[in-house]
């Protein structure tokens, strides 16, 4: 360990909350130990685009030995944590089947959330998730792999479940995927596979267990958002929760059936499972309860930031699980950290907030700025598309996330349409098997094992 002068600072988690905290303590008298299972931050408020097909997964991940290049008290891990020790203030962390222990002065604890599928086994297995790059790859391939499969098939009932996706959700993620999912059918794949079959029907559809969208929003704005999304074509059925999930199908609580070969399933995150680690009493959701400097109660040398953080506001409410709380608790804590270093007064969070938005489709969105001036349509949508081009990580991927926004916006391409499913070294006898097998797609695995191959580890 380093001298109480110099103590380390142990971050775990690169998204929101934990690099906002490392990029506070770079150049500072600390040194800093930043931890993820990734090699880079991901802005996930785009992963629905990759899923999608508009946009590269390049354009919204950026390196974070990058980001911190000239930051010399930082250093970078990459590896899975295992343990958190915080009697030794020891952390156990898996890098290639190898476990490193690596100790701390400080810690703070930012692994995020993850898909919540409430205990549904059956959920679990069939739908699809959209925390991870991984996920968004996975349901790109998924949903082009659909298109191929139904334009060849004969009947037409498995043909309409082919070219049927559901999204469940009715928050901004998940009109947000079902906005774009239309909108890539309606025109990209309805041309492209309209040759081998010429009655290939592709349908959206969105179901909210709840009577209206977008929950935290006024009725005005969530009336408005129901409106732009069935003009676009999404079919919505509101109150109305998933019972069952098939491979095949889901049913509905009011016992529809709806065939489908692709849900997804965006009603619901949960904390990290490093929460448990940290071997205290949890709140909903999995989330650790904070004192309001953001440390864990009992222990004024861990910090636990973002979405895994449960901290009330003035109301009695928890603070939301979303990128400004995260980025604002993380600098925060950072801060917090100097003074304890200091021996001054730390301070309180108290969330500066700035409204909430949602986009639908192209020139369509609903925002609300400072919780006081509504905006839909046009103007909504360019505040919304200028926000994210802001906080996106490096101007390259600025750049090349605008001139991909001008692209379709002008043509309507997608062209981000590769299936691209990574296939274990040696896994073929030699090179032209293996190019004859993805060709012809016999012995593909299904989409189950495909997902398990590419997706990393919860």
């Amino acid at each position: 360990m380093q001298s109480i002068s110099r103590p380390t600072v142990a971050i775990i988690g690169a998204g929101f909350g934990g690099l906002n905290a490392a990029q506070a303590l770079a150049n500072q008298p600390v040194d800093v130990l930043l931890i993820d299972r990734q090699n880079f931050h991901l802005f996930s408020p785009l992963l629905y685009q990759v899923a999608t097909s508009g946009l590269d997964p390049s354009e919204i991940a950026y390196p974070v030995r990058g980001i911190f290049k000239d930051k010399p008290n930082v250093r970078f891990l990459m590896g899975e944590v295992r343990e958190i020790d915080r009697a030794t203030k020891r952390i156990a962390v898996q890098i290639n089947g190898h476990t490193i222990q690596e100790f701390y002065d400080v810690l703070i604890v930012a692994g995020g959330s993850q898909t919540h599928y409430f205990g549904m086994d059956d959920l679990r297995q069939h739908a699809f998730g959209l925390k991870t790059l991984s996920d968004a790859v996975v349901l790109r391939n998924h949903i082009l792999k659909s298109f191929e499969r139904a334009a060849w098939v004969d009947d037409p009932v498995r043909r309409d479940a082919l070219t049927t996706l559901v999204v469940v959700g009715g928050g901004p993620t998940g009109l947000e995927t079902a906005g774009a999912l239309y909108e890539l059918y309606k025109h990209v794949l309805q041309d492209e596979y309209c040759a081998p079959c010429d009655d290939l029907k592709g349908r959206v559809i969105l179901v909210e267990m709840l009577d209206h969208l977008l929950d935290p929003y006024p009725a005005k704005l969530q009336k408005a958002a129901y409106r732009q999304l069935e003009a676009l074509g999404v079919e919505v059925i509101l109150g109305t929760r998933v019972d069952k999930v098939a491979a095949d199908g889901i049913t509905l609580s009011d016992g529809r059936v709806i065939p489908t070969y692709t849900l997804v399933w965006s009603a619901g995150v949960k904390a990290s499972p490093l929460a448990e680690m940290l071997d205290v009493p949890l709140s909903r959701g999995g989330r650790v309860p904070v004192r309001p400097t953001m440390q864990l109660e009992g222990d004024d040398d861990v910090y636990v930031v973002g979405d895994m953080a449960y901290l009330e506001d003035p109301d009695g409410k928890p603070y939301p699980m979303l990128i400004p709380v995260a980025k604002q608790q993380g600098q925060l804590t950072a801060r917090n950290i100097l003074r304890q270093q200091k021996g001054t007064e730390q301070k309180t969070f108290t969330y500066h907030d700035r409204g909430i938005m949602a986009t639908i489709g192209r020139s369509r969105a609903v925002a609300w700025i400072f919780y006081k001036i509504p905006l839909t349509g046009f103007i909504a949508w360019l505040a919304w598309l200028g926000l994210h081009l802001i906080t996106l990580m490096g101007f390259r991927n600025r750049l090349s996330v605008f001139l991909s926004w001008v692209w379709n916006y002008f043509t309507w391409d997608r062209s981000v349409r590769l299936i691209l499913e990574h296939q274990p070294h040696g896994q073929y006898g030699d090179e032209e098997e293996q190019s004859t097998v993805e060709a012809t797609g016999i012995e593909e695995a299904p989409v189950e094992d495909a997902a398990l191959e590419v997706i990393a580890p919860r």
